[in-house]
């Protein structure tokens, strides 16, 4: 494996670095880590020391990640690297996030081939959290976006700024989390900044990646008619339009509670819909079709990951013909 000098950072006495890349701006002594595991103060100089060593691989349904409005049916290859910069205790894939784990080494190179040789999309980074593999996702975007291929990332958005602006110029498509209104939920929960998550959202908005969010909806914590109407008003005044999943929390990681009551899980959707476009139910089988705003067509039918068209792909509603806002 390379060993690939990281970017943004700056060095400090005694050899010691602060790393920039994302808000936790990590001061790391000589032979630590950052928080995320991914970044690593060799000599007084910080390394990309996971770059290319990949925790899992797969192909998956974009569906999956979730993208509803970013070529629906398709299949791209996904990975991701053994760390996150959160410590979200109800963590969904904390075996690979928050744990070591056996990963294997893959150059931007071999990884694209392999994209290729499965006619795959692209790649997704998705997983853990990918923004923090700054270094290989960057590299790994400059050859996808030259052989043709696209480039989408499943986030926290918890990037500073300078890194996500040029980041998000080479990432087509995203899903990025936004786990609660509450700054409070974020400082303590996560560990986090809400305003840098909302931030990073606008970034990605303004880079011209296609944005979808998701809320992980967990009893107790941010479930609550306020914590709802909370953030839906934070999406609709960036963007009404932007797709928005309420997604079933199941017991992970160091929370037990009962997974998230359907009846929650559809309140939240009723009330997010008198403001958003699109909104989908997730985490458990039920109708999310997505439908056009301005007469209720249906343009794409679900049931899980598996689509239906029924009229094909059309840029414009064939009852209507309002702008149909789905990529294809």
């Amino acid at each position: 494996m390379p060993n690939i000098p990281a970017r943004y950072y700056e060095q400090l006495p005694d050899k010691r670095v602060r790393c920039t890349l994302c808000p936790v701006n990590c001061g790391i002594k000589p032979g630590r880590k950052g928080i995320c595991q991914l970044r690593e103060n060799i000599d007084g100089e910080l390394i990309a020391g996971a770059y290319g060593q990949v925790v899992s691989l797969a192909i998956d349904p974009i569906e999956k990640k979730p993208l509803y409005h970013y070529y629906p049916g398709s299949q791209i290859l996904s990975t991701g690297p053994n760390g996150c910069n959160f410590r979200c205790p109800f963590c969904q894939n904390w075996t690979i996030s928050q744990t070591e784990s056996p990963t294997e080494y893959f150059s931007p190179v071999q990884l694209v081939d392999m994209a290729e040789k499965r006619k795959s999309l692209g790649v997704a980074f998705t997983y853990t959290e990918p923004l923090i593999w700054f270094e290989y996702l960057y590299d790994c975007a400059m050859i996808l976006r030259e052989r043709g291929l696209k480039v989408v990332a499943v986030t926290n958005g918890y990037l500073n700024e300078a890194p996500a602006r040029e980041l998000f110029k080479l990432i087509d498509a995203a899903n990025i989390d936004l786990k609660s209104a509450s700054p409070h939920f974020y400082k303590k929960v996560c560990r986090g900044n809400l305003d840098d998550v909302i931030r990073t959202i606008k970034i990605a908005k303004e880079s011209g990646t296609l944005v979808e969010l998701t809320n992980l909806l967990i009893p107790g914590e941010n479930d609550s008619e306020k914590d709802i109407v909370d953030i839906i008003n934070i999406i609709a005044e960036i963007d009404p339009l932007i797709p928005f999943h309420v997604s079933r929390y199941f017991p992970q990681y160091k929370y037990d509670s009962p997974p998230t009551a359907i009846a929650s899980i559809e309140k939240a959707v009723e009330i997010a819909r008198q403001k958003l476009a699109y909104v989908y139910p997730g985490n458990y089988i039920d109708n999310s079709n997505t439908i056009c705003p301005g007469c209720g067509h249906i343009l794409v039918e679900r049931v899980g990951y598996s689509i239906k068209i029924p009229d094909g792909a059309v840029n414009n509603c064939p009852e209507c013909g309002r702008k149909v806002d789905i990529v294809w």
